[in-house]
């Protein structure tokens, strides 16, 4: 059973929410989160509060099962481009240089590596 999180209109580029985001791709839930922990970067904090959000999605969607024997892990995490706030910066002789400020969306889904098996 998988379990679904999102976070919309973050606003951090794209290009570096994707750095942080590629650490944990198909990771354990526990190594991930001990892995945004220590990670040096401000995406990985919000990764990290998204992660858990998935991981208590999963929760409520299996009630009396616990993520640690059921092999929680990372299936996919995509990183979009949301929207753009575009702002113009003072340029020399009357210009304005064009500054575009990215936002991004994650999708995160986690899923449990103890499947049960069907018979024929």
């Amino acid at each position: 059973m998988e379990a679904l999180a999102k976070l919309n209109n973050c606003p951090t580029s794209p290009r570096k929410m994707r750095l942080v985001v590629d650490l944990i791709r198909g990771e354990r839930v526990e190594k991930a989160l001990s892995i945004l922990k220590f990670t040096n970067k401000e995406a990985a904090i919000r990764v990290e509060k998204l992660l858990l959000s998935a991981i208590k999605n999963w929760e409520a969607k299996n009630e009396g099962s616990r993520p640690e024997e059921n092999q929680l892990f990372v299936k996919t995490i995509m990183v979009g481009g949301g929207r753009q706030l575009k702002r113009l910066r003072p340029a020399p002789q009357g210009r304005g240089y064009r500054i575009r400020k990215r936002s991004n969306h994650v999708t995160l889904v986690v899923d449990s590596k103890n499947v049960e098996t069907k018979t024929n």
